[in-house]
């Protein structure tokens, strides 16, 4: 098979896993881009050499699947997180929260968790925070080696996750597994979409 041919055939299959990723993200509430390629290869029966896409190709694949048959369920659940999202921030500011991942990209669906970074001198200094609070949580496996820990609690049927990264974390940028720069928001910039979609925080 010719090189010409070898490109054609992965960037054919590239497409088909990006597609296929997608959907299970959408619609099987997988979150992770990495674990969407890896089942939807599976899925297609390709072997474990097949070419893979890049997470922005599942990311975009995601986004014209949501358009194309959840516009209308998709918006509304990442308004609905938002607000959470704005709420629990203004509860937490001492930490510096600053949110990320899919609700402040635009791709939250319907299983979407929300990240919430916060930064502090120790993450016994959250915890302590939330029990004073009554705020329930359990803790989760960290997805960087940076993240000091990671405290899920549950609010108004959504689930949120406390990312706590040390205090001078907070002056550095983060990148998603493909190289891009992790996007991250303050709270005012939360209330700003908010009041852009016309339906502020309550």
């Amino acid at each position: 098979m010719s090189s010409r041919q070898d490109r054609q055939r992965n960037a054919q299959q590239r497409s088909l896993i990006a597609s296929v990723a997608a959907r299970l993200m959408a619609e099987d509430g997988v979150g992770a881009p990495a674990l969407a390629k890896r089942k939807a290869a599976r899925r297609l029966g390709l072997p474990d050499s097949a070419a893979m896409p890049d997470d922005s190709e599942v990311e975009a694949e995601l986004r014209t699947y949501q358009r194309l048959f959840q516009d209308e369920e998709q918006r509304a659940r990442r308004l609905q997180l938002l607000r959470i999202a704005a709420r629990l921030m203004a509860r937490v500011q001492r930490f510096n929260p600053c949110l990320s991942g899919s609700v402040l990209d635009g791709t939250a669906g319907r299983y979407a968790e929300i990240d919430i970074q916060l930064f502090a001198d120790s993450a016994k200094d959250v915890e302590i925070f939330l029990l004073n609070e009554r705020i329930a949580y359990r803790h989760s496996q960290p997805r960087t080696d940076r993240a000091e820990a990671v405290l899920t609690i549950v609010i108004d049927d959504a689930v949120a996750n406390l990312v706590v990264y040390p205090r001078d974390d907070e002056r550095v940028i983060f990148k998603t597994r493909d190289g891009r720069t992790r996007e991250r928001a303050r709270l005012e910039t939360v209330n700003k979409l908010l009041a852009g979609s016309e339906m502020p925080v309550r």
